[in-house]
């Protein structure tokens, strides 16, 4: 083994290894139990950010652990077609050379399409392999490749046979960037700071005005109605008289709608349908036409009258300068609220009045709900499934068709001559009623249609392919909150629609991975991490593992010492397998030989690691699993168990030698198999040194390893307390040697006082692992409890006292100083904030936290100045000479 563990090198040809021989490729017949994951397929045009990082090593634990565990473990990997976000890259592809996708036609545009997928399209999988993901490369999908387009096709044309898919004309959200409708879920929501006006509608046959409140005067010129809130005592009378809409004179009723806010503006709501959704439901409601006075390209339209031509921020200065001349302007405030913007682009959006395809969810939601309800879908968090269920009993018809060239192609056909409009799954030859000419619908679908087909499309369906019949339904699925509606709600539907049952039985709902200071992770905001540079820097294992430790809660703030840790841990492990390995017998198998106390200890330890880790991965408690294995690793098998056993590792004795490195050999076995899912390259690494691996004894391979079973006769209480006593005492006794700054070649005389029958025996029996790591030899064992005469420094542990003897160790002089000194401070901290908390004022006005913090500082205060006073007793004599305003 080399001294220096270097990861870049190891984790390239590892992951190369594990590709060449198809190590994560899943057959549809392998005998044993299925477990499968699909992976949330990232955009064709994405790259690996933090929300990847974390959720795909959630995903490649799972794999990985149940891997060991026997599984026929499939993880499906693909990318989706992102249909927006890919059709930008190309057309800016085309900007640069001077050209639209209209001067190329769709055709050639498709084509370019292609191309670029295939020069860029795998970015993100070669990032997944970085990470070290064990997804099954072999059988990679895209979600517009020409099995996946069939899949799609029949259930568009399933579907609007049985009438949930239907075309209409309605309100539907706008990107003009975009040049097409999205849908509700693709709206993001942002604060802006604008104007709220403030404008004068006459009243028809008076000399009365009706003033509202708007942050749209462009959109008067569209308005059909005026509504106020039936409870609201100064608009009563009004209700069912007419207002004239201003700039065009056309007369609205004026309705009454429980909508209607009274507290919002003057209590009087301008109300026009083509360009506000809630004004849409009201004028539904109310049977109201609609006006469109905005077109697609977001310029006024014919409608507006002398304001055709001009831009939504045209027409409304515009417009408000005509009111001013009118007589009809009141004023304008400064007013915030939420714009919906593209998710893509960030374009505000325009709600506009369009012909689309529509997917009617009513029929489709109710097997949805139950499953979640009776539990055959569980969300873990669990409250993300009472979020689920919320949206769901709420649900809207989806507008699932967008104005774009790139993306599966709605396979509808209308005939030239007769209008008929035919849904097939392919082509018709001619129209099916008078046998005119065809031609297919422009628009593509919702790149979500095609997604919420992900775990059985991706499989092979429609057809019953063995994959199908194996893997379906799937395990569990990771994925951020921000796509339970857009997507895990939606195959759920499609699940019980196409494959008769759910398509997954759990659903974890990953952490968000926040800046260090809170914020959103952005790259314009300048707070973003980029995993890949984390990879570069640290190497994969560190990532994964600081990833897994950080995330015990849903938002998370990113911490680089936890991904440094991650490094330090794996250096850890390496230099203590390099111990192991290089120091081993040679003729040493491994096998469990409890000759100690200490092995004993560590066995019993190992066995309830072993099964608590095996808890923690079952319930998806991946920080805990992380925590557990480091503190075992680190602070018990390298800190203590090592250590004791180094004496018999470099033994004269060679049955001392075989025995210990027997158990070496196996301990470093099973400790890389319970680390592997977490840490898969490191552990590979190790593993491939072991002299059983290396002899044929074990699979060549640690993902194909398996998982130890229970071995209770291994749990020993008695031991683990016994060693409790041991490092109690030798990590009390080192501190206390620092403390007094001895220098390391200074042995000390410690006299051991056996509080409880039999609790001295570790010390006993493994004196000399005693010395060596406490620098201290056992003068004498004394039973009863009495403590002798002289000057000791003692340390306590569960039924044993240890008394240091400081005669000619310590000049007793200059500890009487250091602990006079340090009584003090701990007295003037305990004092003020004795102040602190015992002022009426302080606890009045400071917050909770701040006074719990005070509080918490009284008492540690307190607790050093209680120990000190003891110390003294112990090592100089008497009581602490501090002033009695000092020993409170």
């Amino acid at each position: 083994m080399a001294a220096r563990y270097a990861s870049h090198e190891v984790e390239e040809r590892l992951m190369r290894r594990w590709l060449e021989r198809s190590a994560f490729h899943a057959s549809a017949e392998d005998s044993r139990k299925a477990y499968v994951i699909s992976i949330p397929p990232p955009n064709v045009t994405g790259s690996l950010h933090m929300g990847h990082a974390l959720n795909d090593t959630i995903q490649d634990i799972l794999i990985r652990y149940h891997h060991l565990r026997g599984y026929n473990t499939l993880w499906v990997v693909g990318t989706d077609h992102a249909g927006i976000a890919t059709q930008n890259k190309v057309e800016g592809q085309l900007a640069a050379e001077g050209l639209r996708k209209e001067d190329i036609g769709r055709e050639a545009f498709e084509k370019r399409v292609w191309e670029w997928r295939s020069e860029y399209g795998s970015t993100i999988i070669h990032q997944l392999k970085s990470l070290g993901c064990a997804c099954d490369y072999d059988s990679e999908r895209f979600t517009m490749d020409e099995a996946y387009q069939r899949a799609v096709a029949k259930v568009f044309a399933a579907l609007y046979e049985k009438g949930d898919i239907y075309r209409d004309v309605y309100l539907v959200n706008w990107c003009v960037r975009c040049g097409s409708a999205i849908s509700d879920l693709e709206v993001d929501h942002e604060e802006r700071a604008s104007k709220l006006y403030y404008v004068k509608y006459p009243v028809a046959g008076s000399d009365e005005t009706l003033t509202v409140a708007t942050t749209r005067p462009e959109t008067i010129l569209g308005d059909t109605a005026v509504a106020v809130n039936p409870k609201d005592p100064r608009y009563g009378r009004l209700v069912g008289k007419t207002a004239v809409v201003p700039l065009v004179g056309r007369e609205v009723p004026i309705i009454a709608d429980e909508h209607v806010d009274i507290t919002f503006g003057t209590g009087a709501l301008k109300i026009t349908p083509g360009h506000d959704p809630d004004d849409w439901e009201i004028g539904l409601r109310h049977g109201l036409p609609s006006v469109s006075v905005i077109d697609t390209d977001g310029l006024m339209n014919a409608e507006a009258g002398e304001f055709v031509g001009l831009t939504v921020a045209e027409a409304r200065t515009a417009v408000v300068e005509r009111l001013e001349r009118d007589g009809l302007f009141v004023k304008a405030e400064d007013h915030n609220h939420a714009v919906g913007t593209c998710y893509r682009c960030g374009t505000t959006i325009e709600p506009l009045l369009s012909l689309q395809w529509f997917m009617d969810m009513k029929r489709l939601v109710e097997p949805a709900i139950a499953a979640v309800e009776d539990g055959r879908v569980r969300f873990v968090p669990a409250r993300w499934g009472d979020v689920y269920l919320t949206w769901m009993r709420g649900i809207r018809p989806w507008c699932i068709s967008r104005q774009l060239w790139w993306g599966h192609r709605i396979p509808a056909y209308f005939c030239e001559a007769c209008d008929h409009i035919m849904v097939a799954e392919t082509a018709p030859a001619t129209c099916e009623k008078c046998g005119g000419s065809l031609r297919q619908e422009e628009d593509v679908l919702d790149t979500w249609f095609s997604s919420q087909l992900w775990p059985f499309a991706s499989l092979g369906w429609p057809e019953e392919t063995p994959e199908l019949k194996t893997f379906y339904p799937t395990t569990v699925l990771s994925t951020a909150r921000d796509i339970i509606y857009l997507w895990v709600a939606r195959m759920i539907m499609m699940g019980f629609e196409f494959m008769g049952d759910v398509p997954f039985a759990d659903v974890i709902i990953h952490p968000t991975v926040l800046a260090a200071d809170g914020r959103r992770m952005s790259k314009s905001l300048g707070t973003g991490v980029d995993p890949l540079d984390l990879i570069a820097d640290y190497g994969a294992d560190a990532t994964r593992f600081g990833l897994a430790y950080m995330s015990s809660v849903q938002d998370v703030r990113f911490s680089a010492e936890r991904i440094e840790m991650g490094r330090n841990f794996a250096n850890k492990i390496w230099n203590a397998s390099r111990l192991v390995l290089q120091g081993a017998h040679p003729q040493a198998e491994p096998k469990v030989e409890l000759a100690t106390p200490a092995d004993r200890w560590i066995f019993s330890r190992l066995e309830g690691v072993t099964q608590e880790v095996a808890g923690l991965y079952e319930s998806y408690e991946f920080d805990d699993v992380a925590r557990t294995l480091y503190r075992f690793i680190w602070n018990e098998l390298c800190d203590w168990y090592l250590e004791v056993a180094k004496s018999r590792l470099y033994s004269e004795d060679e049955a001392q030698r075989l025995q210990v490195s027997g158990n070496l050999l196996a301990l470093l076995e099973q400790v890389m198999i319970l680390l592997h899912p977490l840490m898969p390259f490191v552990t590979e690494e190790i593993y491939g040194y072991l002299p059983q691996v290396a002899a044929g004894l074990r699979p060549a391979s640690l993902f194909d390893a398996v998982y130890p079973e229970p071995r209770p006769e291994l749990a020993d209480p008695e031991a683990e307390a016994a060693m409790e006593v041991f490092t109690t005492l030798v990590g009390g006794l080192r501190s206390t040697r620092e403390e007094l700054g001895l220098a390391r070649d200074v042995r000390g005389r410690v006299i051991i006082i056996e509080l409880e029958p039999g609790a001295s025996s570790s010390l006993v029996t493994m004196e000399q692992a005693f010395s060596q790591l406490s620098g201290c030899e056992i003068s004498e064992v004394a039973t009863g409890g009495e403590v002798p005469a002289g000057r000791f420094a003692s340390v306590n542990a569960p039924g044993v006292k240890a008394l240091l003897d400081l005669e000619g160790l310590v000049d007793v002089d200059r500890e009487r100083d250091r602990l006079v000194g340090k009584a003090r401070k701990a007295a003037s901290d305990a004092a003020k904030s004795r102040s602190k908390v015992e002022n009426q004022g302080f606890l009045a006005k400071a917050p909770e936290a701040v006074v719990a913090e005070e509080r918490s500082r009284l008492a540690a205060a307190e607790a050093v100045l209680d120990e000190v006073k003891q110390q003294y007793r112990e090592r100089v004599g008497g009581e602490l000479p501090l002033p009695e305003k000092e020993r409170r």
